[in-house]
């Protein structure tokens, strides 16, 4: 008796559910939009006629003024000066580096040496 019931309890429950359900869902009403179709639409032809955007337009810039001979020589000693000035302080700083270096390595043999 007890398995009868407990039966009818869950085909009743079965039914219950199913009746409940719907296919009103998000998903089944989305329609996915392809790559394809996109792109479709961008080949489209235009029927439209271009029209001139005079916020667009491209002012004239005037001409640099020309470079006589002592201005780019003198542009050519500056930069060679620059390149001068670059180099020292690289080297500076890498015989910085290596002072820094022979110092820490005697400090470690004295720490060693203790």
């Amino acid at each position: 008796m007890k398995t009868l019931t407990r039966m009818a309890v869950i085909g009743t429950a079965t039914f219950a559910l199913a009746a409940c359900g719907s296919s009103d869902d998000a998903s089944s009403d989305l329609e996915v939009e392809t790559v394809e179709e996109v792109a479709d639409e961008a080949l489209e032809p235009v029927t439209e006629m271009p029209v001139e955007d005079s916020a667009a337009a491209i002012e004239e810039v005037e001409a640099p003024a020309p470079v006589d001979t002592q201005t780019a020589n003198e542009a050519a000693d500056a930069a060679e000066n620059v390149a001068a000035a670059v180099e020292a302080a690289e080297a500076a700083e890498a015989a910085a580096a290596a002072d820094a270096a022979a110092n820490a390595d005697a400090a470690a043999a004295a720490l060693e040496s203790e």
